[in-house]
């Protein structure tokens, strides 16, 4: 990571979360539309800046009440970002590292209520796949690789989670995604 970088990351104690880009403030709305870059994933396990940086998202995560929350939410133009897993008991916070989408069905699935932390005061029915296949390295740097699917917040809805953390990555918002409804 870069020496500006690191200073975001540590500017502020571990008990101190975030601030959360917003859309309606021009500078954090060009940063949010920018491509994010990779991680060196060859010392992920005992890097203590990303680790630090991955506890203060986690809170921010928590303080936010969301159901994910990627690294470019922040200001950090890095790929990385947490998502809960629905999927799983207990409900547990997914670090997802470098992640990729390798597949997806043909199928679009229709996804209501889809919101985000950094769009302010909308929701909307966004246009997702109802699976899809990714790989990604977790904290401790070990290599992911699973099928993710979920379309309902009734139910399971961890692929749809992924999918729009993954779009932040890309500079892509759920407002890009919507639905054309009567």
């Amino acid at each position: 990571m870069t020496t500006n970088e690191k200073v975001l990351i540590n500017k502020g104690a571990i008990d101190t979360p975030y601030r959360v880009l917003q859309t309606d403030v021009k500078q954090d709305s060009l940063f949010l539309r920018k491509k994010s870059i990779d991680l060196d994933v060859k010392n992920i396990a005992s890097d203590k800046d990303l680790h630090f940086f991955i506890n203060r998202l986690k809170l921010t995560l928590a303080v936010e009440s969301g159901v994910g929350i990627a690294a470019p939410q922040v200001g950090l133009g890095r790929n990385l970002f947490l998502f809960m897993r629905i999927d799983k008991e207990g409900i547990p916070v997914q670090v997802a590292i470098n992640p990729r989408i390798v597949n997806h069905s043909q199928e679009i699935i229709l996804f209501e209520g889809d919101g985000c932390l950094s769009v302010p005061e909308l929701s909307g029915t966004t246009k997702r796949y109802a699976w899809v296949d990714v790989e990604y390295y977790n904290e401790t740097g070990e290599l992911i690789k699973e099928r993710l699917s979920g379309n309902s917040r009734e139910g399971d809805f961890t692929g749809v989670i992924f999918q729009h953390e993954y779009d932040h990555l890309q500079g892509v918002l759920f407002i890009d995604r919507l639905a054309e409804t009567e």
